[in-house]
């Protein structure tokens, strides 16, 4: 066996293994240079080697016990205390885990047992000598979540707000408006508040949430987040904490703590694994208080990848044709939460390039998007998006995107850009594609400049995923297969794990109508034909409707039957 020093770097531990050659460790440290990442987490990546042959080999090399999820050692005892040696708040941060102590030797797992530092550190937190056991980071981090809970932070954290509640005397127990700016200031920059609020923001992202609702009620706090569209309730904190709270949201956003009676829109960001998170945030007041929502917004690169939203592969070839096009109007539509800002992003991020001027125009920004001049309206000082579109049509534009077309002047404005050879993408609110045509028509814009400028017209909503680890297969009844016209033996419906909070649903993908123009629908849009008719059309030419979309992921078992109903209206 090749001589091994305890400080050789993983790279020289994989080649003496003969997992790895110097050439493909050459091409790793190329990828590893300008990231923050570990040549563990790269190897893998890349394909070069797996996470288990990583674990196996150092555990092999350096003589320290392998441990996988199915060996069950991932699984410490609780109620031991073991949690008091290394706090969660460190294990997540660091990738450890308490499995075991014995006298004053504590075994520890952990993904890489060379990191020295890392190791004095968890000595100086546990005050003990540690005995580390290797595993994979996939089986670390489940078996760290099995072990703390998921929001065990922030259940203790909620369980002090009470405690302090209760020991609390004076004005500030019975209602948060009384307090004077200097002592709400105050409550706001405890380290109590502080720790509350960054434990509702963060279990939000790890719960995959949207929106952060913070409400005030008569006698109690309501605490609900927005997950894969539906708002679920949380454990609040006591409604003592209110005024704090709301104060501590307004601090992180730089808006007025005083100002109590009228809305207030805001926002941060914040870095948290390395991933950048934008919130915007707006306050109300309400009856009982103020009333705050919080929206995340992870720059999630994925979130940005057109391939991955849930075009089918001929409504994303449409697609890409219509936004590579020089010129042209495309129109996004569907209600409020239909995911129309995400498709556009997705489709700016598609064909920006330098060699592009793309301005947008938005209410509010909700990405910041490299290499893209983003406006934001204020229409408070006369910045509408008819008035910013006019000044972009003399700033030499390429592409034009705009948030929102609300009224007839805005219209005009994107309908000219089009006719002009620019290239312009906006949203409408309306029920399906060609329904979007007719919306036109009726605020004022003529049907023949429309049959001329418009490139696509694209329909969206979105459906709950089903959880991959717990959807279970069902023979759908007779009923159902004529209706629907089902052929296939078996259909998925939701059932509810650990995995996705026992809802049977996580995540969500998109369901598109992609309504091209050919010459019978242009000529039909011409003559002020109404939206069945032109739906009909569209049919005929080839398009298929929201409905007929979702059912293919249905019968693909991305998502069940009962969602498609509650989102998507059966075609008649």
């Amino acid at each position: 066996m090749p001589i091994l020093k305890q400080g050789d770097k993983l790279g020289q531990i994989l080649i003496k293994a003969g997992l790895l050659t110097e050439e493909q460790l050459a091409k790793a440290l190329e990828v590893q240079r300008g990231t923050r990442k570990r040549i563990g987490e790269v190897l893998v990546e890349i394909g070069i080697t797996t996470e288990v042959d990583v674990a196996s080999a150092l555990s092999r090399q350096l003589g320290i016990p392998y441990a996988s999820a199915a060996s069950g050692l991932l699984r410490p005892k609780k109620g031991e205390g073991l949690e008091q040696f290394i706090p969660e708040e460190f294990a997540r941060q660091h990738l450890v885990l308490p499995l075991s102590k014995t006298l004053n030797s504590l075994t520890v797992a952990c993904t890489n047992p060379l990191d020295l530092i890392a190791m004095d550190n968890l000595s100086r937190v546990s005050h003990c000598e540690i005995n580390p056991v290797i595993t994979t980071k996939a089986d670390l981090e489940h078996a760290i979540e099995q072990f703390y809970g998921s929001d065990s932070m922030l259940r203790e954290a909620i369980g002090q707000s009470y405690e302090l509640a209760e020991q609390e005397e004076g004005p500030a127990a019975e209602a948060g408006d009384s307090l004077d700016l200097d002592r709400l200031k105050q409550a706001a920059e405890d380290a109590p508040t502080i720790r509350l609020v960054d434990l509702i923001i963060r279990q939000a992202i790890k719960e995959r949430a949207s929106d952060i609702h913070i409400e005030p009620f008569k006698d109690r706090l309501s605490l609900r987040y927005r997950i894969d569209g539906v708002l679920c309730e949380i454990n609040p904190p006591a409604k003592h904490f209110h005024p704090a709270i709301i104060s501590r949201v307004k601090i992180l956003c730089k808006i007025d703590i005083a100002q109590k009676r009228l809305p207030q829109d805001g926002g941060f960001s914040m870095t948290m694994e390395g991933q950048a998170i934008d919130f915007r945030v707006s306050t109300i007041p309400s009856l009982y208080g103020e009333k705050v929502v919080i929206r995340i917004l992870a720059k999630s690169a994925a979130l940005l990848d057109l391939s991955r939203l849930g075009f089918g592969a001929k409504e994303l070839a449409a697609f890409k044709l219509a936004i590579h096009d020089p010129y042209g109007l495309v129109l996004i539509t569907g209600p409020t939460g239909s995911g129309k800002s995400t498709t556009l992003y997705a489709a700016l991020n598609e064909i920006n390039s330098p060699k592009r001027n793309i301005l947008t125009i938005e209410d509010p920004v909700e990405y910041r998007l490299q290499g893209i001049n983003q406006v934001q309206v204020k229409p408070g000082i006369g910045l509408t998006f008819a008035a910013g579109l006019r000044a972009f049509m003399r700033q030499d534009p390429d592409i034009i995107m705009v948030g929102e077309t609300r009224d007839l002047e805005t219209a005009e404005i994107c309908v000219r850009a089009a006719l002009t050879g620019h290239l312009v993408f906006t949203t409408l609110h309306t029920n399906d594609a060609p329904s979007a045509i007719t919306r036109l028509t009726d605020i004022g814009i003529a049907p023949f400049l429309l049959s001329s400028t418009l490139s696509l017209v694209v329909a969206q909503r979105l459906l709950r995923q089903l959880c991959e680890a717990c959807k279970e297969p069902y023979e759908p009844v007779q009923e159902i297969r004529d209706r629907f016209h089902f052929t296939e033996e078996l259909l998925y419906r939701a059932k509810g794990c650990e995995k996705c909070s026992s809802t049977g649903y996580r995540g969500r993908l998109g369901v598109y109508e992609v309504m091209t123009l050919e010459r019978d629908l242009r000529n039909a849009i011409a003559k002020g034909s109404p939206a069945h008719v032109l739906k009909d059309a569209a049919v005929g030419a080839g398009m298929s409707t929201l409905w007929d979309e979702g059912l293919k992921k249905v019968k693909a078992g991305l998502t069940s039957l009962e969602e498609l109903e509650s989102v998507v209206l059966l075609d008649r």
